[in-house]
């Protein structure tokens, strides 16, 4: 089970025992591994629901050097003193022996090669299992370094009957420790030798890969929701609530726990659809360690910052390769997913996010350059109620001001994306805007606005002609009905001669309507009709 403290009287518990057993199938197979996950993606819940989950088979040695200081790591005698101090404190929560445990911290030990002996000896005839959370802080330390590869040198000897060891060692962190010398080159804090024929030269190189699926599906956040239920009896559709929480988060542990947590402290335990799109509103504005180091990632690095951009605004079609090291920056943080071997924003509240990231940014620069600029957003909002058609209608302004003189090749390929990140502009503190869905061969956006728990569907189109153009009618009124919505609006780029704008509501079948709305620019370069 895994703990999500989203009610102060009582820990709800998504249950997360499959996950438990086949972690468990390679400490069984006396595997090494490490567990390498985004921020707050429940590296160090479930590493102590595992140390439960395995107590009754293991010694389980559970250590943490988050906040040991770098003085503890500055020569060999002072780590070996301070590991085996906490090797003991960590064997408290264990139920070895007490003279085992008081064994285990020999404060003669002062080097990494008296250390491999000491261990040796106290895992002889046990089946010791070590864990070790954020061990990426420590990765660019070279003591540490040295102890990674006395573990390495036991796991190699052991099975020739020389040595005991550790049964199963795990280390957690963001990093892969694996590449830890290469970080280091690029540092500038190491300068390979001669006999490393590779800066991938690691001494964790014995590690197999880690394929537990850490994320939660639908099911497993319907088992935390079932026994919330059970105590408050909301009348929630536990199945409808969990896909929609999983829709938004596709499972991130973190922000699962937050938005249950902002639907039962702050939103009176409203477990409906209006209440998961209040909550994820809420969840945008915190300022969490997550959210922040993902700004720090798009305001330090620009080229990867241009990437996500791409992939988010454009669909930027780009191949899931972890050697390209954009791509892996992104996986490595959990903000990105492959898809089909192409490169995905892992979920939707990041989506939003970003979105929101990439507006402020874009209109900042325009009311720095015109402080009047913020007049098209007046008037969108009344009486705490956003209404859409205005939306369009003040876009139509700002459009025609700012961006009627771009040629076609700019307007084709930026056009939607502008439209997306005004609204979001406009959003901004009473709902969020995201994708609905990709853009289909580079015509159409579809996306959904969310205010105050409302939602509008806009769909974005460039001319293609009046067969596609009604084809973008039957494509709106199929998201509509997915999100029973009887109204939606249709937002057209038409680059032909004419008049500047045309606005209508077109009545549909079932009284649905649309707002059909089609801009007539005049790029400075024309391309042939």
């Amino acid at each position: 089970m895994r703990e999500i403290d989203f009610v102060p009287q009582k820990h709800y518990m998504v249950d997360i025992t499959n996950k438990l057993k086949q972690i468990k199938e390679l400490i069984d197979a006396e595997r090494y591994f490490t567990i390498n996950r985004g921020r707050q993606y429940g590296k160090t819940t479930t590493l102590a629901m595992l140390r439960r989950f395995l107590a009754d088979e293991y010694i389980v040695i559970s250590l943490s050097f988050q906040g040991s200081g770098s003085h503890v790591f500055s020569d060999e005698e002072s780590f070996c003193h301070m590991l085996l101090g906490m090797i003991s404190n960590a064997l408290r929560l264990t139920s070895v022996s007490e003279n085992y445990r008081k064994a285990w911290n020999n404060q003669e030990v002062s080097n990494i090669y008296q250390l491999a002996r000491h261990v040796s000896k106290m895992c002889e005839g046990r089946k010791v299992v070590l864990m070790i959370d954020e061990v990426d802080q420590m990765s660019n330390n070279f003591v540490f370094l040295s102890f990674l590869g006395m573990l390495r040198e036991l796991f190699l000897v052991r099975y020739e009957g020389i040595d005991f060891t550790f049964h199963s060692v795990i280390l957690a962190g963001v990093y892969d420790i694996k590449n830890v010398k290469q970080r280091l080159i690029q540092e500038g804090l190491h300068t390979p030798t001669q006999a490393e024929t590779t800066i991938y030269n690691s001494p964790w190189n014995i590690a197999i890969s880690f394929e537990v699926e850490m994320s939660f599906s639908v099911s497993e956040i319907e088992t935390m929701l079932k026994a919330y239920e059970l105590d408050y009896q909301t009348g929630m559709d536990i199945s409808e609530v969990a896909a929609e929480i999983y829709d938004y988060t596709s499972g991130y542990p973190v922000l699962v726990s937050s938005i249950c947590k902002c639907i039962d402290e702050k939103l009176g335990k409203a477990w409906t659809s209006t209440g998961i799109r209040k909550a994820v509103k809420l969840v945008l504005k915190e300022d969490s360690p997550l959210f922040q180091s993902l700004v720090k990632n798009l305001t330090s690095n620009e080229e990867f910052s241009n990437l996500v951009y791409h992939l988010l605004m454009t669909q930027a079609r780009w191949s899931f390769n972890l050697d390209d090291p954009f791509v892996s920056l992104g996986a490595r943080y959990g903000y990105f997913k492959e898809d089909k071997g192409r490169v995905r924003i892992a979920n939707k509240i990041f989506e939003i996010r970003l979105i929101n990231y990439f507006s402020n940014q874009r209109f900042r620069e325009k009311a720095l350059a015109n402080p009047t600029a913020n007049v098209y957003e007046e008037g969108i909002v009344t009486n705490g109620k956003f209404n859409m058609q205005t939306c369009l209608e003040k876009f139509a302004k700002y459009y025609y001001q700012y961006y009627s003189d771009k040629d076609i090749d700019f307007l084709e390929r930026e056009a939607r994306q502008l439209f997306l990140l005004f609204i979001s502009s406009v959003l901004n503190g009473g709902g969020f805007a995201q994708i609905e869905s990709g853009i289909v061969d580079g015509r159409s956006m579809d996306i959904v606005a969310v205010y105050q728990g409302e939602q509008f569907i806009v769909e974005t189109k460039i001319w293609r002609g009046t067969k596609r153009h009604d084809d973008g009618y039957e494509q709106l009124l199929g998201y509509m009905d997915k999100l029973s919505l009887a109204e939606g609006y249709l937002l057209t780029f038409d680059f032909r001669q004419g008049k500047q704008r045309q606005q209508e509501w077109v009545s549909m079948d079932k009284g649905r309507k649309i707002f059909d709305v089609r801009f007539r620019l005049f790029p400075t370069r024309k391309k042939p009709i």
